[in-house]
Formats: structure tokens, sequence, C-alpha cells
């Protein structure tokens, strides 16, 4: 059984990937959070392959009228051996 072993030294292009709403002046959208996810489940499936080596976990704080919403968003960082062609 040969064993692939990953080393960020391999690493020479990463891919910052949002998913959720970043932007506080728009309103959330689920078709938009689906899309994002389908392009992170692209960028870690598709050739070449990437891989997860960082994430930021980020919010804030809207108030709306006498409610207060907690909106929040991660962003993922996908390193490549070589940026794809897909990528643009």
């Amino acid at each position: 059984m040969v064993q692939n072993t990953f080393s960020l030294t391999d690493l020479r292009f990463v891919h910052r990937v949002v998913v959720g709403n970043d932007n506080p002046e728009v309103q959330p959208n689920e078709e938009k959070y689906q899309e994002q996810m389908a392009y992170l489940n692209r960028c870690l499936n598709d050739y070449p392959k990437g891989k997860i080596i960082g994430q930021e976990k980020n919010f804030y704080l809207l108030n709306i009228g006498e409610h207060q919403v907690v909106m929040q968003y991660i962003v993922y960082h996908v390193g490549f051996e070589r940026k794809p062609a897909w990528i643009k």
C-alpha cells in the first residue's frame, strides 16, 4: 500500500474560497451558498486536487430594528501543487 504524504513545500498556489455571506449589505441567498459549496468541492476534487491548508471563521452583527442578527462565513485556503487552468 502506497501512502502519499502531504508537504506544504509542494504547494505553489493558494486559492481563497469564501462560503457564506461576506457582505452585510446583501441579503443571504441559499442558491449562492450552494454555488459556493459546489466551487469548494470542485477545488478539492477536480484535477489538480487541492488540500485545505487553513480556515478563517468570521462573523458580524447586524441590528435590524430591535433584533440583533449574527451573520457568519468561513474562508477556506486551498493549496495546489500548481494553479488549475479553470481558476481565473
